[in-house]
């Protein structure tokens, strides 16, 4: 996962500008989560839930207003993988995915994560994190 101004994910690349950032803020700014998952041999042809939540430093879900009210902020879906004609058998398949994210409201001086979660499981470093510049910064231009 690498966080990113803008992300896209074009013939199975990723395309990433502004890329490799760990502080934003301390005004809401748009951003980028670009992804690229290798799913196993034995796992094409499966349908997989793919959620990334975003977290506060406690791991408590953070909530953005929305018409409805507050709601946890969260990316999610279902995918499915299919086999390429003529690959090898045991090779694991690439899925590139660029998720860009309109500004989010979080709160200064703090410390956020983005976890990735696929079919309920997730790791350490199925993650990536940042900070929002405390108040009275101006954002960075690079």
């Amino acid at each position: 996962m690498l966080l990113a101004d803008f992300a896209e994910a074009v013939n199975g690349k990723l395309y990433v500008m502004g890329g490799g950032w760990s502080v934003t803020g301390p005004l809401p700014t748009p951003s980028a989560i670009a992804l690229k998952l290798e799913v196993p041999w034995n796992e094409t042809n499966l349908k997989h839930r793919l959620h990334i939540a975003l977290l506060d430093p406690d791991f408590h879900p953070v909530h953005a207003p929305t018409p409805a009210g507050p709601s946890p902020v969260v990316i999610g879906g279902d995918f499915e993988v299919g086999r390429p004609v003529g690959l090898l058998p045991g090779t694991p398949i690439d899925v590139p995915l660029a998720f860009n994210i309109g500004p989010i409201p979080l709160e200064p001086g703090k410390r956020y994560v983005w976890k990735l979660t696929i079919d309920g499981e997730s790791r350490e470093d199925w993650q990536v994190a940042f900070s929002t510049r405390p108040s009275g910064h101006p954002p960075a231009n690079a």
